[in-house]
């Protein structure tokens, strides 16, 4: 039997400080892994925003931050312009503390996320990556874990209740949290992108938010948009979460984890 031989792929990312530290690129080779929404409106729209807008659903990845779901919406981060160096970026959220975020190396990108502020402030944070993917990819993770999937009548169900695919577009768009993950990995015709994330201070709070949107959302001018969210916390909404699922910072005033992520292509 012929073995499958892989090559090792460098990554790299661009981001844009002024537009909430947001993700504009993260590219392998020929390939750009991240969505953009097509159209201009929304292009526009988003140059336009400032704290307190309305989410605008540009595509790339958003840092959402101290929540999710909820007010506001996607979080606070987002929508603010970030300070920057040449190894740091940083933003300032009233009432809840700072995000930093330090991005290094190529196979993997490393991402490490600080939090610091006041002692026990309970927060949620995703990176919210929109992936441009074929009809054809599918998502795997190890183990057969349970998940919530949101906004339904039947919210617990055991991974991957038919979630591990993406298309072709249906008319559907689920989103579901996954507690406990740390780490994924995307197949797509002959590239496989990996995401893998861990908190010494908060390990069993690593979960993945999955938005399967295959032309179901929104209801007027639907598209087609697929969410890989590594995340810490344990729920989607910071205002409805119950204490004991929510990231906090600690007693020494922050809260740290790390994000890698690499990428691999067969070759025969």
């Amino acid at each position: 039997m012929k073995s499958t031989i892989w090559q090792r792929v460098p990554l790299s990312v661009r981001t844009d400080p002024v537009l909430g530290g947001r993700w504009t690129s993260l590219r392998s080779f020929e390939r750009e892994w991240l969505w953009t929404n097509p159209d201009p409106e929304i292009a526009s729209a988003r140059m336009r925003v400032r704290p307190g807008s309305a989410f605008v659903d540009a595509g790339g990845a958003e840092e959402c931050f101290p929540t999710v779901r909820g007010e506001p919406d996607h979080g606070d981060a987002w929508s603010r312009t970030w300070s920057t160096d040449s190894a740091e970026s940083t933003v300032d959220i009233p009432h809840m503390g700072r995000l930093s975020r330090r991005i290094s190396g190529h196979d993997p990108v490393v991402v490490e996320y600080e939090v610091t502020g006041r002692p026990g402030t309970p927060f949620l944070h995703a990176l919210h990556a929109l992936l441009d993917l074929s009809s054809t990819a599918r998502l795997t993770m190890p183990g057969s874990p349970r998940m919530t999937v949101l906004d339904v009548d039947d919210p617990e169900r055991e991974w991957p209740d038919g979630l591990d695919t993406f298309g072709p577009d249906d008319g559907t768009a689920i989103c579901a949290l996954v507690p406990g993950c740390h780490q994924v990995a995307v197949v797509d015709g002959e590239y496989v992108l990996r995401f893998a994330w861990d908190s010494e201070e908060g390990a069993e709070l690593c979960s993945l938010l999955l938005w399967r949107n295959l032309a179901g959302w929104p209801a007027q001018r639907p598209y087609r948009s697929i969410g890989i969210e590594p995340m810490v916390g344990r729920a989607a909404d910071l205002s409805a979460a119950d204490s004991s699922v929510c990231a906090r910072i600690g007693p020494s005033g922050h809260f740290r984890w790390v994000l890698r992520l690499s990428c691999q292509r067969v070759l025969a």
